[in-house]
């Protein structure tokens, strides 16, 4: 059964910096094959895409909203995907979700419907 877990979420003021973790286990292939991805869902709204990466970490992805601030990363070796956060602003306070699945083509990673494994989310709040 496959797992994401989440870490690392938290309160901070605007302006300072979060570094988010997602551990994944129970894979049935090797975690080097899965397209990894965050989402966010702020009170009151739907979930939205803030930034992908390919299998490899060869490509990823971005929301408008978040470039230039927040970086995705993965080390394969632990089974782990990240999202360094910075520049925190108000309006980035939510429910951050890691999502996965297996080789995601590019044109669709941006999609929620194209990742089939997802974690519980860890909150993220910003103070103004």
């Amino acid at each position: 059964q496959v797992q994401l877990v989440e870490s690392g979420g938290g309160l901070v003021q605007a302006g300072g910096s979060l570094r988010l973790s997602c551990a994944a286990s129970g894979l049935a292939f090797a975690f080097s094959s899965y397209t990894m991805g965050w989402f966010r869902q702020a009170p009151g709204k739907e979930r939205m895409f803030v930034t992908s990466i390919t299998y490899d970490g060869g490509s990823t992805d971005y929301a408008d909203s978040v470039k230039g601030r927040f970086t995705i990363s993965r080390d394969n070796a632990k089974n782990t995907v990240y999202l360094q956060m910075d520049s925190l602003k108000p309006e980035d306070t939510a429910v951050y979700y890691c999502a996965g699945n297996e080789y995601i083509s590019i044109a669709i990673m941006s999609a929620m419907n194209a990742y089939a494994y997802w974690g519980q989310g860890t909150q993220v709040t910003v103070s103004s």
